[in-house]
């Protein structure tokens, strides 16, 4: 299994620890942010290949934010997509 840290921009959460294998989501530990929602997705994703995560998370908005943090895992998982799996 491997780790992938990721900074979110314009959310409330700092980094995201995101732990895979191959394309599969493991595990997710995001640090700050709405902690009881936050964990409840990332029960949510373990398990979830990393596009079905992408497809169903990304545009996600929260309050007047253009963003949120389920939206910012998307974009996440797309930079590790590209970092990861585009070598």
């Amino acid at each position: 299994m491997k780790e992938y840290i990721y900074k979110p921009q314009g959310v409330c959460s700092t980094e995201m620890h995101i732990f895979y294998e191959g394309d599969t989501v493991k595990d997710l530990v995001v640090v700050r942010g709405c902690n009881g929602n936050l964990k409840g997705i990332a029960k949510l994703v373990s398990g979830m290949k990393i596009d079905d995560v992408i497809s169903r998370l990304e545009g996600i908005t929260c309050r007047e934010k253009s963003t949120s943090c389920p939206d910012q895992l998307a974009q996440g998982l797309k930079k590790l997509k590209q970092e990861e799996f585009s070598k």
